[in-house]
């Protein structure tokens, strides 16, 4: 007995000295090796400031801006809300359907010539997606370029710059940050 004791109390001490300390330490220095931007959060900095993170989306609301994707991380893309982390309502549940139904209709009522791209109504997986497709950029093209008192030619340019291909050209869907495309926008064309 006692010896099984012993056996259990060792393998709990080298497990937890193992995938508890060293495990975590080996893979944040590794991280930190060969990824330190996407270690560190993708932080973008202006001017010596941190204005927002390549790897979370945030909330925009002014028709001068992009929207992201609805986030289902609380009251907007807070990555340590206690809701981080996509809803688990299902394709029933009343409450999704009324809030993509309101989101559909305010999209169309914006829109109502063009399709309403899926990921402008869906929360991702994470619920803090900082991209969307490009037919979601290509869908709001024209409210930015009204409210900038831009061209949308100029505008669609401009999406075409943040449009990045699928990864090693088969991984992943063609996307645009939405972050990076308004900290572009505001700064080559300031809103009036």
């Amino acid at each position: 007995m006692k010896q099984h004791l012993r056996t259990a109390i060792l393998i709990t001490l080298v497990t937890t000295l193992l995938f508890g300390l060293l495990y975590p330490l080996a893979v944040a220095g590794l991280g930190q090796l060969f990824f330190p931007s996407q270690a560190n959060g993708g932080m973008i900095l202006q001017n010596g400031v941190v204005v927002g993170s390549r790897l979370i989306g945030q909330p925009f609301s002014s028709d001068a801006y992009f929207h992201s994707r609805p986030s289902a991380a609380g009251n907007g893309y807070d990555p340590v809300a206690a809701s981080g982390g996509a809803s688990n309502l299902g394709p029933t549940n009343k409450q999704l359907v009324d809030r993509v139904r309101s989101d559909v209709e305010k999209l169309h009522a914006e829109n109502p010539a063009a399709a309403i791209p899926v990921d402008l109504v869906t929360t991702s997986g994470s619920g803090l997606d900082p991209e969307i497709s490009p037919a979601a950029a290509e869908f709001q093209i024209p409210r930015v370029a009204k409210s900038r008192q831009m061209s949308e030619t100029d505008l669609r340019a401009l999406v075409g710059k943040h449009t990045l291909a699928r990864q090693l050209g088969i991984f992943g869907e063609p996307r645009v940050n939405v972050v990076e495309l308004n900290l572009e926008l505001d700064a080559s064309h300031p809103k009036h």
